[in-house]
């Protein structure tokens, strides 16, 4: 990887910062973020959270057309006596300061033949005051005396939204549209609760109709973002997210969700596009780190994985080694010998002091892997091998790459010995048995090498080793 590829990369990302910025409106702090995900994670198991209700509860909009819906239309809604309307006027004084009065003095009118609207503004005094249960009662007192009482039925879903009851609360709302009185607060609900069910087509359904009422909710685009990606569609997750990233260019989470949808769109070079962006604006994680780092390994990039493996150690030295010991065993697998041999002194030297026994068997069989391939360094790679079975003799690995390394060095004698090791642990017999096999072969010794293959294909079966049992037993037959 050159170190144009790299800088290129950056740029890019720096531009896009840059671009966001031109266009961005105040950043406002909202309680609804996305989960962070982890480096390893699929794209379809991506964690997004829900719109926080916290948000949508306190937004003044909401709190204005729930608690101002104390008139009466007569059009759609149940009569009132003119008493009635006296006694309204009454509690509509007493709710500035005094709501326990307010609820006090209707529930002393509430009688059966009461208007319903009575029972709905006692369920509404109570809900200010955080009385959501006897609320609820009140509000469903109102549906059964008038039955197509469609403010009622929005509180009832209100509340059951609240009490995280999603089917009543579904049925409310549908009633409640049903009934002609839809608004952007009841789709937004909607779709939560769809949502919450794991129902993603509803729930987006409902975002886009709240979307569509308040286009500048942050909550309802959030929560069709989440319909959209939980069904794989990713360009509408994309599309949706441009506007997120451009309104909030410092929100981490919209930065990181959308590198996931272009991770979900088999575009990966965006994906890192984006994570370099998040680098450069200081919000990176480790998580983000070593996911950009995967995504530079799968493109054959390894200067740049390298690049962010390191940083991600940087981030936060003290966690666990793992995830560091993965990235620098799947850099060799993907021919980063040096990169994975610049990594793996890193691990060493960050955590030498504090490796388990798992772990630094795992970091010196990667050593010894990376001298091996490299050609040189035969006496090192047997010292550190032969510490790995010190360290656990049955470690079938480290037989097999001593065997290897006993066999490259031609020293055959000893590499059987390994392979025979190895062949007593099942989960490496088969193939320790093709490697005696092989020593055999090239040993000219044919007949002894075809009772090793035969018990290896006894104990997996494989097309390419019964095609090299034909041409031992050819071998073994012409050497008669």
């Amino acid at each position: 990887m050159t170190s144009d590829t790299t800088a290129q990369v950056r740029s890019v990302a720096r531009l896009l910062i840059a671009v966001t910025a031109l266009g961005a409106a105040p950043c406002v702090s909202m309680a609804s973020a996305p989960a962070g995900v982890g480096g390893e994670a699929p794209p379809p198991s991506m964690k997004i959270s829900q719109p926080d209700l916290a948000v949508i509860w306190n937004d003044p909009g909401f709190q204005k057309s729930f608690i101002g819906g104390y008139g009466v239309s007569a059009d759609i809604e149940p009569r009132i006596a003119q008493d009635d309307m006296a006694l309204l006027e009454l509690v509509r004084q007493l709710m500035a300061e005094e709501l326990p009065a307010a609820e006090t003095l209707l529930k002393e009118s509430v009688r059966p033949e009461v208007s319903a609207v009575i029972d709905l503004t006692l369920g509404g005094v109570q809900f200010q005051q955080d009385k959501i249960d006897d609320a609820l009662v009140n509000y469903r007192n109102a549906v059964a005396k008038f039955p197509n009482f469609r403010r009622a039925y929005r509180s009832i879903g209100l509340i059951c939204t609240r009490k995280s009851q999603y089917e009543a609360a579904i049925a409310a709302f549908n009633k409640m549209i049903e009934l002609g009185g839809a608004d952007a607060y009841s789709y937004g609900l909607l779709g939560f609760c769809h949502s919450a069910r794991g129902d993603y087509q509803p729930s987006e359904a409902a975002y886009r109709n709240a979307l569509l009422l308040q286009p500048d909710n942050v909550e309802w685009r959030l929560g069709l973002t989440r319909s959209v990606f939980k069904q794989a569609k990713y360009e509408d997750a994309a599309s949706l997210l441009d506007v997120l990233i451009t309104n909030y260019p410092d929100k981490a989470d919209f930065w990181l969700l959308q590198s996931h949808t272009y991770l979900g769109l088999k575009q990966p070079m965006k994906a890192a596009v984006n994570l370099e962006a998040l680098d450069s604006i200081g919000k990176s994680t480790v998580d983000s780190l070593f996911t950009l780092g995967d995504i530079y390994v799968s493109e054959a990039l390894p200067d740049m994985a390298l690049s962010a493996y390191d940083r991600a150690i940087t981030k936060n030295p003290a966690q666990p080694v793992s995830r560091s010991i993965r990235a620098a065993e799947v850099l060799a697998a993907r021919g980063g010998l040096l990169q994975s041999k610049v990594l793996l002194a890193r691990v060493k030297s960050n955590w030498s002091d504090t490796l388990s026994d798992t772990d630094r068997r795992k970091v010196l069989k990667l050593q010894a892997r990376l001298a091996m391939n490299s050609g040189a360094g035969d006496a090192e790679t047997a010292t550190v091998l032969e510490e790995v079975i010190a360290l656990d003799p049955l470690d079938g690995e480290a037989l097999m790459l001593l065997g290897q390394h006993y066999n490259r060095t031609a020293q055959p004698d000893k590499a059987i010995l390994y392979y025979e090791r190895a062949a007593r642990i099942d989960a490496f017999a088969a193939n320790a048995k093709v490697k005696i096999a092989q020593v055999f072969v090239a040993q000219g010794r044919f007949n002894e090498a075809l009772p090793m293959l035969r018990d290896a294909q006894t104990l997996k079966p494989r097309e390419d080793i019964a095609r090299y049992i034909e041409q031992v037993e050819r071998a073994s037959k012409s050497k008669r």
